[in-house]
């Protein structure tokens, strides 16, 4: 076996903690409509609990989780290029656009089943990642930020297109509002099927900027040898008291606004600041947190997590699966309140937990990582 074949538990276990915090938010958007996901008074929020429960995701997982796993999937292509090249592949490029090309048909497949997908959005950005994969580190984090921070800064000029008025009948706005394409519509509203194109653009363009941002961070952060956790204890122990905090008021500060204002459309965009600003420092953060526990602690629940990370597509796709089949077949979806939810998201993780070892301990890859293998490599 080659060097860079073998596997990096770093990288295992932040990108294990990272699914199964992503599980934490894409399970609101199973079993809830799309408006609870940013809006949680919208649906989903009975009691004090749910509230609480709906915080804390606002806070700790939302953009995080999404944060950590593009970190790793631009650093996962810097490996896949890297590990061809060692292998003497003629066309690691290439074989590394097949790849993403495979996973982007994979992703829409998965879309026709759950409109949050992630796996199109990467395969888009893999080529810039790889074109860019060789630049300097601290351009690469500067473009990052960029990309990341950029797009959020939109809502400043875009807020003021939609309802200033707290007191308006919000029923009849949105509807008026997304016919003529300006309206918030799903994105705040239960009672809307649909974004208003503005909105909806919005959110394309602050995904796709998120995304791209985020893994070239990663590879630049790999390139630094940070993510690898082959820095000092010091070291990380800086960046994750430093990340969290400056991050976690910022994440506050963002939600907070949203509790006090009483979830008014008002702010229904400009309040994605904080936290978009907040999503880098506590990601490096998270990582230092991680790599901490990497260098100091191999019990079991560590190399369960490892295992998770191992097979991260089948994982990802299977949460979806459980998700769909749950939350929206045997339990009609909206019927469910957010501390339910937050039961099923356990039940899952228990699973992922229980059975991802002692896969990995028969086989070499995961069951969609071994297909995907197979047909990259034809």
């Amino acid at each position: 076996m080659n060097s860079l074949d073998k596997r990096i538990s770093n990288l295992d276990l932040i990108r294990g903690i990272a699914l199964l915090g992503i599980l934490g938010m894409n399970a609101v958007s199973f079993g809830l409509p799309w408006a609870a996901y940013w809006n949680l008074s919208a649906a989903g929020s009975e009691t004090g609990i749910d509230f609480a429960i709906g915080i804390f995701g606002e806070i700790f997982l939302d953009q995080k989780m999404m944060g950590l796993f593009s970190l790793l999937f631009g650093t996962s292509i810097v490996l896949f290029v890297d590990a061809a090249k060692e292998r003497g592949h003629r066309r690691p490029v290439l074989l590394s656009a097949r790849r993403n090309l495979l996973l982007f048909i994979i992703g829409i497949i998965h879309s026709l089943f759950w409109s949050g997908d992630v796996l199109r959005l990467y395969a888009i950005c893999a080529p810039i990642v790889l074109l860019l994969r060789n630049w300097r580190p601290r351009l690469l984090v500067a473009f990052g930020i960029f990309f990341v921070i950029g797009p959020a800064t939109l809502t400043l000029a875009l807020q003021p297109l939609f309802l200033s008025d707290g007191s308006l009948d919000m029923t009849t706005n949105w509807a008026m509002n997304v016919t003529d394409g300006i309206g918030l519509g799903k994105y705040w509203f239960v009672g809307s099927s649909t974004f208003g194109a503005t909105v909806g653009l919005f959110f394309l363009i602050d995904n796709f900027g998120r995304a791209l941002g985020m893994m070239l961070i990663g590879v630049a952060l790999y390139r630094m040898n940070i993510l690898q956790g082959n820095r000092s204890f010091r070291f990380y122990r800086l960046i994750a008291i430093t990340g969290l905090i400056i991050g976690l008021p910022l994440s506050s500060i963002g939600t907070g606004w949203l509790v006090t204002s009483d979830f008014s459309n008002t702010i229904a965009l400009v309040s994605l600041i904080p936290n978009t600003l907040a999503t880098i420092p506590i990601v490096l953060g998270y990582i230092g947190l991680i790599s901490i526990w990497n260098s100091k602690v191999k019990n079991r629940l560590h190399t369960h997590i490892c295992a998770i990370g191992r097979m991260a597509l089948s994982n990802y796709l299977f949460q979806t699966v459980l998700g769909i089949v749950v939350l929206r077949v045997i339990f009609e979806q909206g019927t469910l309140s957010r501390s339910q939810i937050a039961l099923f998201v356990v039940f899952v993780w228990a699973l992922q937990l229980l059975w991802s070892k002692p896969w990995l301990d028969k086989f070499r890859y995961g069951p969609c990582e071994w297909i995907l293998r197979k047909l990259y490599r034809r």
